[in-house]
């Protein structure tokens, strides 16, 4: 049997990522070119996605045929919406309604976005919409990426969830992916450091001043984050211990780049919503 045929019910967690999407045009594929009726594609939008990649989900679904449902986070139950490719929030300000939330910005420690504009978001749609309570979790980590593997499938035996990940099973690397897009009509159009929320503080420090010398308007949501005071205190916080993002504008206003450089390949990030969701809250 394929790698790529799925048993539903399950979801198919869509990252917005080359890899995902080569998940996604793979398990098509392997359905005769029609997904199951019970085989649901999620992309769950935190507001933070680059133009690029809400412009790529959509371009899967309409040059594939495939109906791909787009979620966003919201503090009120169900916990989700349904929105479009259209009417997708492009500012932030779901992400910063999440943080108004929980009154302080997510860290390395307390990794709260993903787990809830994402991983939370889509198991809300999934047992409120669908009425599934037992379902398959389709996972776009690939063979190469055998450590978040293993911490995926440790983390789901721990909350009792089912995940597959086909493209593990199906032997693909990075390599093969990107051979992929190179023969497509389409692509993602952004650079490896690129991807994922736009200035996501899990990504590596360099690839973040690389990020504000290109754009340094990319900056400002997240310098706001962590100035804005919140609670009854007036707290404020830092998402990366280190560094605020003050200081990450600041030192890249002055010190000019002299050679184009890119940021070492290991220090790229993973798409996210696949693997980054070790922070576990308490019951809601």
């Amino acid at each position: 049997m394929s790698p790529y045929s799925i048993e539903g019910p399950a979801t198919i967690s869509f990252s917005g990522g080359r890899t995902s999407a080569f998940m996604l045009h793979q398990i098509v594929d392997a359905h005769g070119g029609e997904l199951p009726p019970n085989v649901v594609v999620l992309f769950a939008n935190t507001s933070k996605e680059r133009e690029e990649t809400l412009r790529f989900v959509h371009n899967c679904g309409t040059h594939w045929g495939v109906p791909i449902v787009w979620l966003e986070w919201q503090r009120y139950k169900p916990k989700f919406r349904v929105v479009g490719y259209n009417s997708a929030a492009r500012s932030g300000e779901v992400f910063e309604a999440l943080i108004d939330t929980k009154q302080r910005p997510p860290n390395h420690m307390q990794r709260y976005c993903t787990e809830n504009l994402k991983v939370k978001t889509m198991m809300a749609y999934a047992a409120i919409e669908l009425g599934w309570s037992r379902y398959t979790e389709v996972i776009g980590l690939r063979h190469d990426e055998g450590w978040r593997i293993l911490k995926g499938l440790d983390r789901a035996k721990t909350d009792g969830r089912q995940i597959a990940y086909p493209l593990a099973r199906a032997k693909v690397t990075k390599a093969d992916v990107m051979t992929f897009w190179s023969k497509q009509p389409f692509d993602l159009g952004l650079r490896p450091w690129e991807g994922n929320c736009d200035l996501c503080f899990l990504k590596g420090r360099k690839i973040r001043e690389r990020i504000i010398r290109d754009d340094p308007s990319t900056a400002v949501w997240w310098d706001k984050q962590e100035n804005t005071p919140r609670g009854g205190e007036g707290v404020t916080g830092w998402f990366d211990k280190e560094v605020s993002y003050a200081e990450l504008s600041e030192y890249v206003e002055r010190s000019p780049l002299l050679f184009e450089d890119e940021p070492a390949s290991g220090d790229y990030d993973v798409e996210c919503g696949l693997s980054c969701a070790p922070y576990r809250e308490a019951a809601e």
